[in-house]
């Protein structure tokens, strides 16, 4: 079961969400032989993105992107307003190490990209302590001054994440003295209980004592946007002259997805008929 469930503390001002991935984690990450600990992060990234879509009223696709010059080379996570998931990693195949190792002397920023004409809106977020969920927790204190606490746990086939975050200082009884409650019940939790541990569960240990109004569970997907229609988008992209050259050297065009890894070949008619059927039928550009 893939789920997102938000919650309230209706009497301490605070509120959160959990998510649950237990379905498509395979057919996402199992194509790529990531190392290890690659896959780890890459897991921890697809479960911090429901919870940064989660109280949000933004529409469109969100990406938690890093670009490093170490092992590590590119990390991606993205979620759209159907709350359909994807990630991917490309790095060295000896790639290895805790958070700092894998992200040292990179940039981890936040990307929103509207569904309709408005701007994009790109934040940084400081590679600070020592997970993840730490850098994500230093991101909504400096930039959006939103106190928050954060778990992401990636064990095998479960992908798990939490957050808790204050509301502002006096709507429903928040205040500094609550905020330090919760987040001592908070901190009771690690990361191994969270990755094998139901949702329910979880939330039953840590706040069996508290007012906790659970909302509906949310379905959410572990799959990628890729399909041959936005691959050949794509393809037109790049012009009819490094098409045409890309064919007088190979014949044909494959193309591998690189977040599922999923192959998509072309012949030469095949490009060719696209470039016919763009000149004389321009289409609307695919988002991919």
């Amino acid at each position: 079961m893939n789920q997102l469930t938000e919650f309230l503390f209706p009497n301490l001002g605070a509120r959160g969400a959990i998510v649950e991935f237990d379905e498509g984690i395979e057919a996402m990450l199992g194509s790529r032989p990531y190392p290890a600990d690659v896959r780890r992060l890459v897991g921890q990234a697809v479960a911090a993105m429901p919870l940064l879509a989660a109280n949000t009223k933004f529409r469109g696709r969100m990406s938690l992107q890093f670009q490093g010059k170490g092992a590590l080379k590119m990390l991606v996570a993205q979620i759209e307003s159907d709350l359909k998931v994807r990630g991917m990693a490309k790095c060295t195949e000896d790639a290895r190490g805790d958070f700092e190792t894998l992200m040292q002397g990179g940039l981890l920023g936040l990307l929103l990209e509207p569904e309709r004409g408005d701007r994009n809106y790109q934040a940084m977020v400081a590679i600070e302590g020592g997970s993840l969920a730490a850098a994500l927790e230093h991101y909504y204190a400096s930039s959006e001054q939103i106190p928050s606490c954060i778990r992401l746990a990636a064990d095998g086939g479960r992908i798990r994440g939490i957050v808790l975050q204050r509301l502002p200082l006096g709507e429903k009884n928040s205040s500094e003295h609550n905020w330090a409650h919760l987040c001592a019940l908070f901190a009771t939790l690690g990361e191994t209980e969270l990755a094998r541990t139901e949702a329910a569960t979880i939330l039953r240990r840590l706040f069996h004592a508290e007012t906790l109004r659970l909302f509906d569970p949310q379905p959410v997907t572990l799959s990628c946007r890729c399909s041959r229609d936005s691959i050949s988008a794509m393809l037109l992209s790049l012009g009819e002259a490094e098409l045409e050259d890309h064919l007088q050297e190979h014949g044909r065009v494959d193309v591998t997805c690189e977040f599922c890894g999923r192959a998509y070949a072309f012949s030469g008619d095949e490009v060719r008929a696209l470039m016919l059927q763009a000149r004389t039928q321009p289409a609307n550009a695919t988002r991919h």
